[in-house]
């Protein structure tokens, strides 16, 4: 059609909008009224305008054509983990990740009978060694291998060093040497509470402390292709989590330029825990299905979506494949693989996604020149302006003005959990002596539950 559509029309400003709806609200405020505000420190308006935006904003270069479903597997035993991580790819499966406890795992046993030139592997490992990951060195091709190593992580997590801060430096350096990678844990910040503002510029300060250290360790050569993951954690906010990965992008790709690293990120993005419930649970599958969502249009790379039973349930067929089949509905029956760049030129978004991102570098700015990310976590700053926005997003969730429907909205009182719990789904007191104050995840429903199951 080369004919523009609706040329007899005039243009109309978003002054002129205003107006119009100032009249409809006859006399109420329009702010007052109309304006949402957040716990991000961001107004939201009931309505954006091309207007607003002096420059046009930059077409994205994430292909959400190209995202993958990923299936998360506890590796306890080496050869049921395979079998699994074979069956899950026999069922859409197009990526895995294996979290590994310990270093007695052989490699070259847990990737029989996968096809490492079409499926993405993922290793999570929850101890730091270099020489475990020389196993690596048998795989002709490791591109779509990553192996995510993350020392900082593992600090802020758990309070301590692997070994301390020496030993971890020295094992990190030369498993970056090996691997050509890093990882950063973003979701562990967005699980304790921390707001989306936090969420990135801690992100992005957490990633600096690397960039710092291996400026000088990597080769200018090397750089260029060196992989950052950023394992990100999706919240239930819709728009507002798809401009979160989209400002994440642009946030790492400015800084990732200033040390001439490779500029484009790696995503992978797996629904919150915090707002996940375990009365009512089936409504945590609609939570994960809208998270997933937010994660596909905001350009992530891949999805391990979360069981709906996943806090109190072991790992389990049938959870894992309600998971998974959420993803492959998403992909192959509701079109989301369907256009690269769907979120672009939304002025919503888009305006969102310009906000996040100047808070955010703002707040990273801060850090910078206050000491860093590292120098602030032993200080224990970090820990407490996560504790003081998870305390008001809590206080909100007491109140009811945060709704989580079937829990503090609208509950089953005949509802009965007490006999189905495998594990314990609530934050877990460990008397250990630890270097500095952990960041601990918790869930927003947390004790309003451990009273109902105090009454059952």
């Amino acid at each position: 059609m080369s004919k523009p559509l609706f040329n007899e029309f005039s243009e109309v400003s978003s002054k002129q909008w205003k107006q119009l709806i100032q009249f409809d609200l006859k006399g109420a405020d329009y702010n007052d009224t109309l304006i949402w505000k957040t716990n991000e420190g961001i107004n939201v308006k009931p309505f954006y305008h091309a207007d607003e935006f002096v420059l046009l904003p930059n077409i994205s270069e994430t292909k959400a054509t190209q995202w993958k479903i990923c299936q998360t597997i506890f590796v306890a035993n080496v050869e049921k983990s395979n079998e699994k991580a074979v069956d899950a790819i026999e069922r859409g499966a197009e990526s895995i990740k294996f979290i590994l406890p310990s270093e007695d795992i052989v490699i070259k046993d847990l990737l029989v009978n996968i096809n490492l030139m079409n499926t993405t592997i993922y290793f999570e490992c929850q101890f730091l060694s270099s020489e475990f990951v020389k196993q690596f060195n048998f795989i002709p091709s490791k591109e779509n291998i990553h192996i995510q190593t993350d020392i900082i992580g593992n600090l802020a997590k758990s309070g301590n060093w692997f070994t301390n801060l020496q030993d971890d430096h020295l094992q990190f350096e030369n498993i970056v040497k090996d691997t050509n990678a890093f990882s950063i844990n973003v979701a562990l910040y967005q699980n304790a509470g921390a707001t989306m503002v936090q969420q990135l510029a801690y992100a992005l300060a957490h990633a600096n402390e690397y960039l710092n250290h291996l400026n000088h360790e990597i080769a200018d050569e090397t750089k260029q292709s060196f992989q950052v993951t950023f394992n990100v954690s999706v919240g239930t906010n819709y728009f507002f989590e798809m401009a979160k990965l989209r400002a994440l992008r642009h946030l790492w790709s400015t800084l990732a330029d200033e040390y001439s690293f490779n500029t484009e990120g790696h995503i992978v993005a797996v629904p919150t825990k915090r707002n996940k419930t375990l009365y009512d649970y089936n409504t945590n599958m609609l939570r994960t299905t809208t998270e997933c969502m937010s994660a596909i249009l905001g350009g992530t790379n891949a999805i391990c979506n979360l069981p709906y039973d996943s806090i109190y349930h072991k790992d389990n067929e049938f959870g894992e494949r309600i998971a998974r089949n959420q993803l492959l509905i998403l992909k192959h029956e509701s079109y989301f693989d369907a256009v690269n760049n769907p979120a672009d030129g939304a002025y919503y978004i888009e305006s969102l996604t310009e906000q996040l991102a100047e808070k955010a570098l703002a707040l990273f700015k801060d850090i910078e020149a206050n000491g860093g990310f590292l120098h602030q976590l032993k200080e224990g700053i970090i820990q407490k302006k996560i504790k003081e926005s998870a305390t008001k997003e809590q206080e909100q969730f007491d109140k009811g003005e945060t709704i989580l429907l079937g829990t503090n909205k609208h509950p089953n009182k005949q509802d009965r959990m007490k006999e189905d719990l495998e594990l314990y789904p609530f934050v877990k007191t460990n008397p250990v002596k630890t270097l500095i104050q952990p960041i601990i995840e918790k869930r927003l429903a947390e004790m309003l539950e451990q009273e109902r199951l105090k009454t059952e």
